[in-house]
């Protein structure tokens, strides 16, 4: 396909720029697409390895999300909040 690519843009001067066009698309595409894939598994490892609401150890650590602080900061990214200087509103158990 590359050959019939390089015949025809010796025969036609003008489709290279259409050529480059399409190739440079054609990377741009396949870039979003590996995004998208090494993205998604990753963001999904995330939440399940720092998530409080997945629990791994249920012998153990039957309910993690009792043990977090109010400054523990378990949210992958907040925008407004800063969690270390968040107090408690709540009773101790």
């Amino acid at each position: 396909m590359l050959h019939q690519i390089l015949g025809q843009t010796k025969k036609h001067q003008s489709l290279i720029p259409l050529f480059v066009i399409i190739i440079t698309t054609a990377i741009a595409l396949l870039g979003i697409y590996w995004a998208g894939v090494t993205g998604a598994p990753l963001y999904v490892l995330c939440l399940a390895l720092f998530n409080p609401d997945v629990s791994w150890d249920r012998k153990n650590n039957p309910e993690p999300w009792n043990k977090l602080g109010p400054n523990d900061q378990y949210k992958f990214y907040s925008v407004n909040v800063d969690y270390s200087k968040v107090k408690k509103e709540g009773p101790y158990f």
